[in-house]
């Protein structure tokens, strides 16, 4: 036994989405990522899948075709008021011949056929677009295998009822009964064959989902269905009472035949029934978990048909809703959830607004000094904490930080949602940044609140946009910043906001007399808490 080597150990685990073993519907199937390196384990993991696979195909070939030797059993029998038992009984130890050859030729022709895609389910690799529609061709290739049969079937049996001297409307009525047990054959191995082969095709529409409607969609599905269920036991009705009557049975084998028909067209519809309804339950109840808010739902594609093209639109569909709900939190992320939530619902534009706004500017003192000090990451963490604080009060007060502005932030109620108390949701969330920040004793701060008419809109061009206020009530809360970082409290409104806020907030502050503040001709009243 050769030792494990060191590239041996280190490789990645085979996945499926992520996971060492996956289940195709009840089916253990594992899949390797190392597309260089053929692994016995995985052939041997796959080996009871592609048998269970194969085994399926060949009891259906098996019964399909016992299918088509009961129709023809029961059409022949009710024509044999002209056919001796001796003849009777070539013509069925032919067609016996004829079934078992049949089922061995088709499933050795379906095995060739469907060689690269057992390669590839035994390998575990994931199938190229190639590989992929091959495989979601194997119902129709079993059908044609099953058609070409009966037809070669059909022939044999022509050339023995001539040899054994059957008249020529008897030899016209046994070959139009093998195709007619051809045509049921050849219908049920395509719906059966299609039911069995379900997890192959879902690993194939993994790698190649459905661009385009196929040839044989759920209309032809339909169509294969009337046959089964109105033209096959219309013509056997045909053939039974234009065949040389005289005998009561003729009545029983029409029976029969009905009978088999019916069987047939309940078979035939509770497999369509099933092929189409469960995947339209399961994109209905994804619909309700997307509707409820669940973006992480996605729905298998289980057919290469308009129902497939149905799951991948719909997968498609949610995607987009993740990258468009992405997009947004990325974007209200850089310009706050507000001016997002704005931007979304009046578009892109480039006018403005006068909004009387309340204006809370924060800046940490002695900033400068201290990046020089500090190691660039410590420095850029100690910023990140400081600003989560200033978010998490301007936010929950429902204020707007309009922008960072290095070691400061500039911090916006009233715009661009209006607040029915901004004096007060201002005042109240520069008390708790400056209370929270102080207890973290990391950095000292000033912050600075005033009020005042803005202009408020997007400024820029069509291609790059940013959300500002300009105004005097802007640069006043600004300028009062600069006052606080030299008061003992670090905080100071002006006298415009505290008229405006409410009893209960305004008596947390008191006056803090005049200030001549740059820019203006009057000085100004400011207030601390």
């Amino acid at each position: 036994m050769v030792a494990p080597s060191d590239a041996d150990a280190t490789r990645p685990p085979l996945v499926i989405d992520e996971v060492v073993e996956a289940r195709v519907g009840s089916h253990l199937y594992v899949r390797r990522t190392d597309a260089d390196r053929l692994d016995v384990a995985n052939v041997a993991a796959n080996l009871p899948f592609v048998l269970r696979t194969l085994v399926g195909i060949s009891a259906l070939a098996v019964g399909a075709n016992v299918i088509g030797v009961i129709v023809l059993a029961l059409i022949i029998a009710a024509i044999n008021s002209r056919v001796t038992a001796h003849q009777q009984h070539v013509i069925l130890v032919v067609a016996a011949i004829l079934l078992v050859g049949t089922v061995v030729l088709g499933v050795s022709a379906a095995t060739l056929v469907q060689r690269r895609t057992l390669r590839w389910l035994l390998r575990g690799d994931r199938p190229d677009d190639e590989d992929a529609r091959r495989a979601l061709r194997m119902p129709r290739d079993m059908a044609y295998i099953a058609a070409i049969l009966w037809t070669l079937g059909a022939a044999v049996i022509a050339v023995t009822t001539a040899l054994v001297d059957l008249r020529p409307a008897t030899v016209v009525a046994v070959t139009g009964s093998i195709v007619l047990a051809g045509l049921s054959s050849a219908g049920v191995t395509y719906l059966l064959v299609e039911r069995v082969t379900g997890p192959v095709a879902k690993l194939a529409l993994e790698s190649a989902p459905p661009r385009s409607a196929p040839v044989l969609g759920v209309r032809w599905r339909l169509l294969l269905i009337w046959l089964l269920t109105s033209a096959l036991p219309i013509l056997g009705q045909i053939l039974v009472f234009t065949a040389p009557a005289g005998k009561t049975h003729v009545i029983g084998v029409s029976i029969g035949v009905c009978v088999v028909a019916l069987i047939l067209g309940a078979l035939s519809t509770a497999l369509a029934a099933r092929t189409i309804g469960l995947p339209l339950r399961g994109l209905v109840d994804a619909l309700e978990r997307v509707g409820a808010g669940d973006l992480a739902v996605r729905t298998p594609i289980e057919n290469a048909g308009e129902i497939g093209l149905l799951q991948s639109g719909f997968n498609d569909m949610v995607a987009g809703l993740r990258e468009r709900d992405r997009v947004k939190d990325l974007f209200g992320r850089h310009v706050g959830s507000a001016v997002a939530q704005e931007a979304l619902r009046s578009g892109v534009t480039l006018s403005g607004e006068v909004r009387d706004v309340v204006a809370v500017f924060v800046d940490i003192t002695g900033s400068t000094k201290r990046s020089r000090e500090t190691d660039p990451g410590e420095f850029v963490a100690l910023l990140n904490r400081f600003y989560e604080v200033v978010v998490d009060e301007v936010e929950s007060n429902g204020g707007l930080l309009n922008k960072f502005e290095g070691d400061a932030a500039l911090c916006v109620f009233g715009a661009p949602v209006q607040l029915m108390d901004p004096a007060s949701a201002a005042l109240r969330a520069a008390r708790r940044i400056r209370d929270r920040v102080s207890a973290s004793a990391e950095v000292e701060v000033g912050v600075g609140v005033a009020a005042g008419p803005v202009v408020a809109g997007q400024v820029g061009t069509e291609s790059r946009l940013e959300y500002t206020v300009i105004g005097d009530a802007v640069n006043e809360a600004a300028r009062l910043t600069e006052l606080a970082k030299d008061v003992r409290q670090h905080v100071l409104a002006s006298q415009a906001v505290i008229d405006q806020a409410r009893d209960s907030e305004r008596s947390a502050w008191h006056a803090a007399g005049e200030v001549m503040l740059r820019g203006h001709d009057l000085p100004t009243c400011i207030w601390t808490a």
